[in-house]
C-alpha cells in the first residue's frame, strides 16, 4: 500500500465527498484501511438505505438453507393466503418470491408511490394492491419500497418470528453486529430526525411490526465490511457456516439487467463487473465486494441525492491502492 496515496485519498474524502461518515476497507480477511469523518467515530452506526435489501437477501438465503422458505419460485401470494384476488387479476398469482429478488416483477404504476408507502397503516397489503397489472412479468422495475416489503412479510410468515430476531440469532450475533432493537417512525419529522442522529441503531419496523426490507436498518461501516466479507468468505464465518457458498453464487449471478444504466442484478444485490458485487444504498452508501482481489470496502454516507459514482471511484481509486 502507498501511505502517501492513501493520505491524498483521505483528504479528497474530507474536500469532495462530504457526506461520508466512514470507510472501512478489508483486505484478505482483515481490516487494513479505517477512517470516520464528519465526526463520526467507529461505534456510531448509519441508516444505509438500500443496503437493507442486500441484508434481507442474506436472510432468504438462511431461510432456504434451513428449510424454512421451500424455493424461491414459490408464489407470493402462498405466503398470503387471505389475500383477496380482484376478478380477472391472473399476473399477480403468477408472481413468485423470484421475480421479487430479481425486481422483475410488475407494478400497477409506472413511479412507485413512495409517499404511500410512508405514510400506510398497512404497506405489505398497498404493496400486494399495487402488484401485478398489465405489465410483463421478467422486465427489470426496480421498487424500492413496495417489492422488498411483501418479502418482508414472506420471509417473517417463513421463519415464524420477526426477522430481527432471526437475523439477530443467525446473521447479527455470530457477526459481532450490534442492532439492539426496532425503530418506530410516527412522522415525516420523526423520520427526519432519527436518520440524522448519529446515535441512532436498529431497523425501523412498520405500524403491522414487520421490519421494512428496502431501507430502515442502521449499520457501522465496519458492520457493513463484515457482510460484505461473510460473501467474499463463501458464507462461512469464524468456523461457521453462516450461509451456504452456494446461495452467495446464487444471489451475486445476473438474473436481470437494468438497461437504463446497463448494471446488472442479482438476488437483491447489484453485479458491478467480472466477478465483483455490490449493496447500494442512497447517499453512497455502498458494501462492494471484489473476490479477485479479496477486497471488501464499506463507504458510509449521510443522505445526499444524487449520489451515483461511488463504485466507479471505489474501483479507480480505491482499489490500485490495495493491490498486494
Amino acid at each position: 500500500m502507498n501511505q502517501k496515496k492513501l493520505d491524498a485519498l483521505g483528504e479528497t474524502v474530507r474536500s469532495t465527498y462530504d457526506n461520508i461518515t466512514g470507510i472501512v476497507v478489508r483486505k484478505n480477511g482483515a481490516v487494513c484501511w479505517e477512517h470516520y469523518y464528519n465526526n463520526y467515530t467507529a461505534n456510531q452506526a448509519l441508516h444505509v438505505f438500500s443496503v437493507t435489501k442486500s441484508v434481507l437477501s442474506i436472510l432468504i438465503g438462511i431461510a432456504l438453507d434451513q428449510g424454512l422458505l421451500k424455493s424461491v419460485d414459490q408464489r407470493v401470494l402462498d405466503f398470503f393466503p387471505d389475500y383477496e384476488v380482484k376478478t380477472g387479476e391472473t399476473t399477480i398469482q403468477k408472481i413468485t418470491i423470484r421475480h421479487l429478488l430479481t425486481m422483475t416483477a410488475p407494478y400497477k404504476y409506472d413511479i412507485e408511490p413512495y409517499q404511500q408507502f410512508f405514510t400506510s397503516a398497512n404497506p405489505i397489503q398497498d404493496a400486494l394492491d399495487l402488484l401485478g397489472g398489465d405489465k410483463p412479468i421478467g422486465t427489470f422495475h426496480y421498487a424500492a419500497i413496495g417489492g422488498p416489503q411483501i418479502l418482508s412479510g414472506i420471509l417473517v410468515r417463513a421463519v415464524g418470528q420477526p426477522i430481527l430476531d432471526f437475523a439477530e440469532e443467525n446473521l447479527f450475533a455470530p457477526l459481532g453486529i450490534r442492532v439492539p432493537g426496532s425503530l418506530t417512525l410516527h412522522s415525516e419529522a420523526e423520520h427526519f430526525a432519527v436518520m440524522n442522529n448519529p446515535n441512532t441503531r436498529g431497523w425501523v419496523i412498520d405500524p403491522q411490526g414487520f421490519h421494512t426490507a428496502g431501507w430502515g436498518l442502521f449499520l457501522t461501516p465496519a458492520e457493513m465490511a463484515k457482510l460484505g466479507q461473510l460473501y467474499l468468505n463463501g458464507g462461512g464465518w469464524e468456523g461457521r457456516q453462516i450461509v451456504s457458498a452456494e446461495w452467495i453464487a446464487q444471489s451475486t449471478a445476473m438474473h436481470s439487467l437494468w438497461a437504463e444504466a446497463s448494471l446488472p442484478y442479482g438476488y437483491l444485490w447489484w453485479l458491478t463487473g467480472g466477478k465483483r458485487f455490490a449493496a447500494i444504498g442512497d447517499g453512497g452508501n455502498v458494501i462492494y465486494v471484489n473476490p479477485e482481489r479479496q477486497l471488501v470496502v464499506a463507504v458510509a454516507a449521510l443522505f445526499k441525492p444524487n449520489v451515483t459514482d461511488r463504485i466507479p471511484w471505489i474501483q479507480q481509486q480505491f482499489e490500485p491502492l490495495f493491490d498486494d
